[in-house]
């Protein structure tokens, strides 16, 4: 099987597989990378991270299935899976889409290497569209790589047929693939409008903001959603409006229409499943056709970072001068450059997606309430995310030009650069997460614990910022970035190990002690000196670090064994 794949890839024309592989190692910067990067690693941690999660889905699946007895239960369970896992797609999907924004269409750098070379654009369309193609594959197969086959058994034992779960398996995997396609071709298709109607000046600027609302719709939708698990809710006049605006139940209807399972009644929905499709793949397939032979020659008129405007500019000060630059160098990183732009924007959208659902949540309750264990639990992981979102941000340079200019110019100790560091991160997420904390908190009463919880996460913020400082010894958004060196896996099962439950126990204390005051005082005591060691430790350390600009793996000497 694998010598007929192989040679049937051989048949394939030489400079379509060169560029396919190309752009497939390009969903990363290649800009950003370090020279002894591991790109292939690097996209197999993620790999591993989806199929973690297919894990988790289908364990939750049979457990919750098989401790239900009542058939109109089970049955309720399984509609609620078959949609959670469909918009979980469609989730991960768009998410991908928007961080992979400008992998399809032409860029600049596409241009000036390829326009000199015997390439036609329909070889470098092709090839794009393969590369895209064959990541957003991998992500489907590993998303559903358990839970695409635990699911659709379940689904047919509720049936009460031997042959329901090959009915179903089919039926799940053509909807995953489906649903997925319709949301990639979608926002291909918004984009490649965007670009054709402006000029490329304005595009660029057009398309910070489309990135930003896509991740924060994505996001919003998901968790704001209502969740309609009975075949009564969803017939429901009173739904009607959910179901007709969400893609993600038109999918859900497809999955049953191919299963035999829909109501006559919501058979609408499978339609405009199939509409959806039709229209978003034919939008996709013209957009990129007309940009590649309209906007191929103009992407190279203008740089990919767009200039500010013309006008009187003030920018706040931060300090001394060294801190002012490597804060104002911050903001503008985060503010110009697509990449850092759209990987810090994932961290911020979980940040608001958190919000809005406990914004849904004050807004149905009448009368204000104390503060919740649950609410409490989720300004602590606000806080996380946006501390170590930017954290991680700041590891990917903005341009390998920046990494040189600050190398040559270092003129002052490196704690200075290090405190400035510091100053950055209080700023850019410790500070924001706080006021949308804050603001959130407004309506919960007593006042003097709503206080008292806002002076625990500030100092929660400075214990995390203090975290994020250990070892790291560089002005952000300069340092080449090294793939592959961090595991991935261990980060996503140390939030959920560790994070996760550290946040439900301070969650916990603090509301256990929330009604007495001495006790509260002893708490904010211990972070503030908890918070205050680390900074002494910080200081102390920076005071003989040495600032590096570039990811390079450990040296590795090896011996033969040999002895005289």
């Amino acid at each position: 099987m694998h010598s007929l794949i192989q040679q049937l890839i051989n048949r394939l024309p030489l400079d379509f597989r060169i560029l396919c592989r190309q752009f497939l190692l390009r969903v990363i910067d290649l800009e950003a990378l370090s020279i002894q990067a591991d790109v292939v690693g690097f996209l197999g941690q993620f790999a591993g991270v989806l199929i973690m999660l297919s894990i988790v889905h289908a364990t939750v699946s049979y457990v919750g299935f098989a401790s239900i007895s009542e058939s109109e239960a089970r049955q309720a369970f399984c509609l609620h899976m078959e949609h959670y896992l469909i918009a979980t797609m469609m989730l991960v999907v768009g998410l991908f889409t928007v961080l992979s924004w400008d992998t399809t269409f032409p860029d600049r750098r596409d241009v000036m290497v390829l326009s000199p070379l015997p390439v036609a654009p329909h070889t470098i369309l092709f090839a794009k569209v393969t590369a895209s193609a064959s990541v957003l594959g991998l992500a489907i197969l590993t998303l559903n790589c358990a839970s695409g086959v635990v699911v659709p058994f379940l689904v047919g034992v509720e049936h009460g047929t031997s042959w329901g779960f090959y009915q179903c398996l089919p039926a799940y995997w053509l909807t995953i693939t489906a649903a997925s396609a319709f949301l990639y071709c979608l926002v291909l298709t918004i984009q490649g409008l965007t670009a054709l109607l402006f000029p490329r000046r304005i595009f660029l600027r057009l398309s910070a903001f489309l990135q930003l609302a896509a991740f924060g719709l994505f996001l919003g939708v998901y968790f704001l959603q209502p969740s309609l698990t009975t075949p009564a809710e969803m017939a429901t006049a009173q739904n009607h409006w959910i179901l007709e605006w969400s893609p993600s139940y038109w999918f859900f209807g497809l999955f049953n229409q191919m299963n035999g399972t829909l109501l006559p009644q919501l058979s609408w929905l499978a339609y405009r499943a199939w509409i959806g499709i039709g229209a978003a793949l034919s939008g996709a397939v013209a957009c990129l056709l007309l940009c590649y032979m309209r906007t191929m020659k103009k992407t190279i008129e203008e740089p990919d970072l767009v200039p500010g405007a013309h006008g009187l500019h003030w920018m706040p000060s931060f300090g001394d001068s060294l801190q002012t630059a490597i804060a104002l160098f911050c903001i503008r990183s985060l503010t110009r450059s697509r990449q850092h732009r759209v990987a810090f924007a994932f961290y911020l959208a979980m940040v608001f997606a958190m919000a809005l659902t406990w914004l849904q949540s004050e807004l149905s309750t009448a009368t204000p309430s104390a503060l919740p264990t649950d609410f409490l639990m989720s300004t602590f992981i606000m806080m996380t995310f946006a501390v170590f979102g930017l954290r991680s941000v700041s590891a990917l340079p903005i341009s390998l030009t920046a990494n040189w200019v600050l190398r040559t110019t270092q003129l002052r100790a490196p704690q200075q650069y290090i405190s400035a560091t510091r100053l950055s991160l209080l700023l850019f997420s410790v500070l924001p997460s706080w006021f949308i904390s804050a603001a959130l908190s407004l309506p919960f009463k007593p006042s003097r614990n709503v206080v008292a919880h806002l002076v625990l996460l500030a100092l929660l913020g400075w214990i995390l910022a203090e975290i994020s400082l250990i070892g790291f010894y560089k002005v952000p958004f300069t340092c080449s970035y090294l793939p592959g060196k961090s595991n991935i896996q261990l980060v996503f099962w140390a939030f959920f190990l560790v994070c996760l439950p550290l946040a439900a126990s301070i969650a916990s204390i603090e509301h256990d002690v929330r009604n007495h005051p001495f006790k509260l005082a002893n708490m904010a005591f211990l972070f503030g000196a908890v918070a205050y060691g680390l900074f002494v430790f910080n200081r102390s350390r920076a005071r003989s670090a040495i600032l590096y600009f570039e990811e390079l793996p450990e040296e590795v000497i090896t011996t033969l064994g040999l002895s005289v």
